[in-house]
């Protein structure tokens, strides 16, 4: 676990227990981020955060003041997710995670929607190369995604 000066503690999950309020994070998030996400497709990913995605990755959490405010999630040095509240946006707590990830877990690609392009500027300003671009998303659908990698 780390906190920094400003107050923002990495950890681990909790687990299961805590999913609940990282599925809360990853809504308020992606209504701010994804307004290309199709309604159906949002229902579909966020049905399935908990009992799939979510058991696949490893989880670390940023909370400020003991509340959860936004996560990441790894698996084999990939950045499989990275999700800030709404109401955290811009204070810093992406950036924490996202060095925490690399340097504790490892992370040297992430995967992002072309449409997002306040993640793709974030991931890029922070030493991200894209490296490929993919027509469809992992499961076969019609959202563009931007393979990015730290370089070697």
């Amino acid at each position: 676990m780390r906190t920094s000066n400003s107050g923002l503690t990495i950890r681990p999950t909790l687990g299961p227990p805590e999913y609940p309020q990282l599925v809360e994070i990853w809504r308020s998030a992606v209504q701010a981020t994804h307004d290309f996400l199709a309604a159906e497709d949002f229902d579909r990913i966020e049905s399935n955060l908990a009992s799939a995605y979510f058991p696949a990755v490893t989880l670390v959490v940023a909370e400020r003041d003991g509340t959860p405010v936004g996560f990441a999630g790894v698996a084999e040095g990939n950045l499989e997710m990275l999700f800030v509240s709404a109401d955290a946006r811009g204070g810093g707590t992406g950036s924490a995670l996202l060095a925490e990830v690399i340097a504790e877990h490892g992370v040297t690609k992430v995967d992002v929607n072309e449409q997002n392009s306040g993640a793709h500027g974030f991931y890029l300003s922070r030493g991200f190369v894209q490296v490929r671009r993919s027509e469809l998303d992992g499961d076969g659908l019609p959202y563009p995604i931007l393979h990015l990698e730290l370089p070697t």
